[in-house]
């Protein structure tokens, strides 16, 4: 129980009850200083603290997420699985995190971001260690199934955390430098794959991403509450309480800083009752007539860019070895490049983005995307070295769009539904991200190699069509782009 608990009030009308608005002038006014408040203090070791902790997790998501891409090439000879059957077992996680980020993002609008996020954390970790455990397909498609759900349960709900924490000036370099740690954990993902699993065997994987895990769902666990949720909850003495603490970190490292009286709000944000009291968001919402077109086509990009990206990201590894014929460590090696690729692209989105935009950034990657896709299925495909240099760059650049989203989706919804609004977009990926390399799986087979790169470029096409919809929220108060 909380001390500001709400009494409602009602009163008969012709049609039954009316419920009043209890929430007081002096409420309203208190919510909308504390938002501003907030808004106002710069980043700090306070900020640092949740970001590098709440990193911790992302990075063991994605190291959890990419293990299997480098397990594959050993279980697929160990166990003699078919192409069908390699294209399920990497829709398996695919299909949990679906479930995951539609379960967690509701669970975080009810009951907060950081308690959700630990739990996925901790269900993550604890089905990472099964995973080493299992000794059959059917068990490990289970395994990462169930895994899944706290892999894709975690990213929404932490990007909607991160997002939140930060203030309209300079969010996009500090969400992205936050973001980077995603395909940092890919990255070394790659080079442990490559070093250990030649040496250690499949298990040490899940065994290295399993065990840590536990310790970081903990210390999630004991970060502060998002501010601007508590607000949304009316949980005004609690939410001040941790803006004060950001506050004094702020004074304590910038001699400059001084706590003023709050700035009025902007003419675009929120009315202050709108601030303080927020209904309980639904699904619907999201296909309402004042949200449809961004949630439509915020869904359409993160389907395309996923369904390359992991697609790529995925089998790489495999074709490296199985088609082109690679020694095991030197195919490890080959694929774990389209990483160092992703960070170099994103560290240098990071500086720029706040100055190139979301749009124009998505709209430009997506094209160039296609342009390398289509170069690989008009024969670039045919010569490794070629294979090597135009996929790992393809990849970088459409992975690079990946992470953007995560910066994006937040931003065009309201706090109270903002989880659910970035968790259901996600789940868009994790459609794209079963289906991708399901297809792959058969494709391979049957229409060969150059057919699937010519499949990615179409996609990718179609996702550079739909960036030409998104709305610029560069520079914007998290207030105004969600209005």
């Amino acid at each position: 129980m909380h001390d500001n608990t709400i009494t409602l009030s009602a009163s008969a009308t012709a049609d039954g009850l009316e419920v009043r608005d209890p929430t007081s002038a002096s409420d309203s006014g208190r919510a909308a200083a504390l938002t501003a408040r907030f808004e106002a203090i710069p980043f700090t070791p306070w900020h640092r603290r949740a970001r590098i902790v709440m990193g911790s997790a992302t990075f063991l998501d994605a190291f959890d997420a990419l293990s299997l891409a480098f397990v594959l090439p050993i279980l697929i000879k160990l166990w003699e699985l078919s192409p069908a059957q390699i294209g399920w077992m990497i829709a398996a996680s695919y299909i949990g995190q679906l479930l995951g980020a539609l379960l967690f993002s509701r669970l975080a609008e009810s009951f907060g971001r950081v308690p959700m996020a630990a739990a996925a954390t901790a269900l993550m970790s604890v089905m990472g260690l099964a995973c080493a455990l299992t000794g059959n397909f059917q068990m490990l498609f289970l395994c990462r199934l169930i895994q899944g759900i706290g892999v894709g349960g975690e990213m929404p709900v932490a990007a909607t955390y991160i997002s939140e924490l930060l203030r309209a000036k300079g969010r996009g370099r500090y969400f992205m430098l936050y973001e980077m740690i995603f395909p940092v954990g890919l990255m070394i993902t790659g080079q442990v794959g490559t070093l250990l699993v030649p040496i250690l065997g499949w298990t040490s994987l899940f065994f290295i991403g399993g065990i840590p895990g536990l310790v970081i769902a903990y210390l999630l666990y004991r970060l502060p509450e998002s501010p601007r949720w508590l607000i949304g909850q009316q949980r005004l003495d609690e939410a001040e309480a941790i803006i004060r603490q950001a506050e004094t970190s702020a004074r304590k490292a910038n001699l400059d800083y001084q706590q003023e009286p709050a700035p009025e709000a902007p003419a675009a944000a929120p009315a202050p009752a709108q601030i303080a009291r927020q209904p309980r968001s639904r699904w619907s919402e999201l296909l309402s007539p004042r949200f449809r077109v961004r949630t439509l086509i915020a869904w359409v990009l993160w389907a395309s860019s996923f369904f390359v990206a992991n697609s790529l990201n995925n089998w790489m590894p495999t074709l490296y070895h199985t088609v082109y014929k690679l020694e095991l460590g030197s195919a490890l090696r080959a694929a774990s490049m389209t990483n160092v690729a992703q960070v170099a692209i994103l560290l240098v989105c990071a500086f720029c983005i706040d100055r190139i935009g979301r749009r124009t950034w998505a709209i430009v990657s997506f094209l160039v995307g296609a342009a390398l896709l289509t170069a690989l299925a008009a024969g670039g495909a045919g010569q490794l070295w070629s294979l090597i240099v135009l996929a790992t760059l393809a990849y970088g650049v459409v992975g690079s769009i990946n992470a953007v989203l995560y910066l994006y989706t937040p931003e065009i919804y309201p706090t109270r539904m903002r989880a659910i609004g970035t968790g259901l977009a996600t789940s868009w990926l994790r459609i794209a991200s079963a289906v991708g390399p399901t297809t792959v799986g058969y494709m391979v087979g049957t229409q060969g190699i150059n057919s699937v790169f010519m499949m990615f470029a179409i996609v990718a096409a179609i996702g550079a069509v739909a960036a030409i919809g998104m709305i610029e929220t560069g520079g914007r108060r998290l207030e105004e782009t969600s209005s």
